[in-house]
């Protein structure tokens, strides 16, 4: 299974840095129709074919996920936007 695992430093306060995580899952909803929900500060999302996290600490964003073969063409596609959301609102 492909995987993929970004971390991204921020210095934002841990309620800030949780509600832009919440755009990015917005995002994510809205453009792959994932699901996730809150367990501490840890977002866990799921879809037929994908499950992962995004991990909010202190310092970092931690986003982890696991594509099913079929999502394996779309692998660096799904980075991609992952890392452009991730850039455009803890930049």
């Amino acid at each position: 299974m492909p995987s993929i695992h970004i971390r991204r430093a921020h210095q934002l306060s841990i309620a800030e840095a949780r509600a832009r995580v919440e755009q990015v899952a917005a995002r994510m909803h809205e453009k792959f129709g994932l699901a996730g929900d809150w367990q501490g500060d840890t977002l866990g999302f799921s879809r037929p074919g994908v499950t992962g996290s995004i991990a909010v600490e202190r310092e970092a964003i931690d986003v982890q996920a696991r594509l099913g073969m079929m999502l394996t063409p779309l692998t660096g596609m799904i980075e991609q936007e992952i890392r452009r959301k991730l850039e455009e609102l803890f930049a």
